[in-house]
């Protein structure tokens, strides 16, 4: 099975606000970056599409390496995710889970793969983590050059 590195990062200039994601897979001497964005969006949205956008590139099954700076991705998809589907999409404090669009599709994107989830500290000279910010941002920028026509 072909194993990827994926290191993904979410921006967002105002929470809400306009708002990027950015995404590098990495399988073997091979590199692919990808970014976007959206015009009315939170940081954790960013975060989460990132993720999404990512798995849902690859093709076929794989063993996959995933990069966050973002806690609540990686708490998300490994601790919380399993109750608030068992509580109908319910916190423990009984409310709506934010964001459940998104965590539906992580949750359908992960499950097509063998996903190791890994936490790194954002803006702290990790590489991949590094450049995947500067495509979040990117995304963000693209938005605003789009406006001006």
């Amino acid at each position: 099975m072909n194993r990827i590195t994926i290191y993904t990062d979410g921006a967002c200039r105002g929470n809400p606000g306009p708002g990027g994601w950015g995404v590098i897979l990495r399988h073997k001497s091979t590199e692919k970056e990808v970014y976007g964005g959206e015009k009315d969006t939170t940081n954790n949205r960013m975060e989460l599409v990132a993720t999404i956008e990512a798995l849902k590139m690859l093709k076929t099954r794989c063993d996959v390496d995933l990069y966050t700076d973002s806690t609540y991705v990686k708490n998300g998809i490994q601790q919380w995710l399993a109750n608030w589907k068992k509580n109908n999409w319910r916190t423990a404090s009984r409310k709506p889970v934010k964001n459940q669009d998104l965590w539906e599709a992580l949750d359908q994107q992960s499950q097509r793969h063998n996903v190791s989830w890994h936490w790194v500290k954002g803006h702290a000279g990790d590489p991949g983590n590094e450049r995947a910010d500067e495509l979040a941002n990117l995304g963000i920028d693209n938005l605003v050059w789009l406006d001006e026509f």
